[in-house]
């Protein structure tokens, strides 16, 4: 939970949309100015302090994006914003507990603390996975109290009181309507003229160009990222939560990730929760959307193939593997060499059950693995080290309820 207590608001305001009514919630007015600076006084031990920086950064821009903010972030000298991380007992009366409960706090405009932010320093602070808490969406909260906003009412807001783990960071409307309440909206520069239309690719045909439809596609990459499942085809990437797809989606890949190649032929999440794409020869690393390697050869991880078909992370989070497929072979990846273990491919004859070649594969939150081939999947037994009864079965009709597959 947020530490910041939720004192009675100075101002309510609602507002209502077509469906439901939604509110946020003002305390204690605005920063007088727009143009604002910031500065990092301690960092957390888990994470590198250019790799703080960046996630702060990304936190602010959230809220510069639909406003006229800006954020400077300095060095020395007295700062608009002071974030430091800190324990217990530390000069306000708002002591921190530990590992877990209370995660971070600030203080409101026009208070005797206007602009500090703490964050606890014994939270195990990470970015992008499930496996600490995310400092990005934290911190992307306690920016949205220096500048004005209480806790808001609105289920899944940046402003709700409680943590909760979503990706990409996004405002909800709520957000957005409450900061812009405060301090306007985003100034809009409009070009002096339209920039003319690009030439047809092709003028010799009339080709309509829609979006693929996921009952009728041959996936080029399958991934569970964030504990969500995404389907990656041309470029365009579908997203599934809690079972369902979400809606607006397919959408380009590069929504999420900004530098993706089109007409990726693999992907996994790794254990330190960066994501991996593979194009032919080279490979990409992603820290949750930010590109922190890239493209690079695949020859650097000791492949001497031309390009991998499918690749699955796959095993215990103590003890697993990283395994990369293409026609008939596999390799074994280790992820502390950061090599293949051997130059040499086994035979995909040791999975009982899966066809030699594979266009994708992932696993599965209960640790079944899946390997997809056209618009058909097998499920591997971790157990039994086979493939299931009843397999294969229809990507469509079962991941995006398709009744003509």
């Amino acid at each position: 939970r947020c530490g910041v207590p939720d004192y009675p608001a100075q101002r309510e305001v609602h507002y209502r949309g077509r469906q439901r009514q939604r509110r946020y919630v003002l305390y204690g007015g605005r920063l007088e100015k727009t143009d604002l600076t910031y500065r990092i006084v301690r960092f957390p031990w888990q994470m590198g302090e250019e790799k703080v920086r960046r996630v702060f950064r990304e936190a602010l821009k959230i809220w510069s994006d639909v406003t006229p903010l800006t954020f400077t972030e300095i060095h020395s000298g007295k700062a608009d914003i002071r974030i430091d991380f800190t324990r217990y007992w530390h000069g306000d009366t708002l002591p921190f507990d530990g590992p877990g409960g209370i995660l971070a706090h600030a203080f409101f405009p026009k208070t005797h603390r206007q602009g500090d932010i703490h964050f606890d320093y014994d939270e195990s602070w990470t970015l992008g996975n499930h496996m600490g808490t995310d400092l990005l969406q934290v911190a992307a909260h306690e920016f949205g109290h220096v500048l004005g906003l209480q806790h808001s009412r609105e289920p899944g807001a940046i402003m709700s009181a409680y943590y909760s783990f979503s990706y990409p960071l996004r405002l909800s409307e709520d957000d957005k309507q409450g900061i812009q309440y405060l301090y306007g909206t985003h100034p809009q520069v409009l070009p002096s003229s339209p920039p003319p239309p690009p030439p047809p690719s092709n003028p010799e045909t009339n080709e309509i160009v829609t979006n693929p439809d996921a009952c009728q596609t041959d996936f080029d990459a399958v991934s569970m990222i964030r504990g969500e499942l995404f389907f990656f085809k041309s470029g365009y990437v579908w997203r599934i939560r809690d079972g369902h797809l979400e809606s607006g989606y397919p959408a380009l890949a590069s929504r999420h990730w900004r530098g993706i190649p089109d007409n990726i032929d693999a992907a996994f999440e790794d254990k330190s929760g960066n994501i991996w794409f593979f194009q032919g020869e080279n490979y990409w690393v992603f820290d949750a959307e930010m590109q922190i390697k890239g493209p690079e050869s695949i020859r650097s991880l000791g492949l001497s193939v031309s390009g991998i078909q499918a690749a699955l992370r796959w095993g215990h989070d103590s003890n697993y593997n990283t395994y990369f497929f293409k026609s008939g072979s596999y390799w074994r990846f280790s992820p502390r060499e950061n090599r293949v273990q051997s130059v040499y491919p086994r035979s995909m004859q040791d999975w009982s059950g899966i066809p030699d070649d594979v266009d994708a594969a992932f696993r599965d939150i209960y640790g079944y693995a899946h390997f997809i081939r056209g618009r058909q999947y097998w499920k591997f037994d971790p157990v039994g080290m086979n493939s299931l009864e009843g397999y294969p079965r229809y990507i469509g009709m079962d991941f995006f309820g398709c009744r003509n597959v």
